[in-house]
């Protein structure tokens, strides 16, 4: 992924499963694969999610998020 920092990256994937958000598979191929699930418990952060981008994009401009 550009612009991401793979080590930032990889702390919070780590992160997000020890808090059960997310599940890991690691895939035995070469190049070893790794893919992240959402949880049931990730899913239902969904609504909770989209409600907060939305307050964000509505505020973006007294939020500092406006690109200026």
């Amino acid at each position: 992924m550009r612009g991401v920092n793979q080590k930032m990256l990889i702390q919070q994937l780590k992160q997000l499963e020890q808090d059960g958000i997310v599940t890991r598979t690691v895939y035995p191929e070469v190049p070893p694969r790794v893919e992240y699930s959402l949880t049931d418990l990730g899913k239902a952060l969904g609504p909770s999610m989209t409600a907060l981008i939305d307050w964000a994009f509505l505020r973006r401009e007294t939020l500092g998020l406006d690109g200026a």
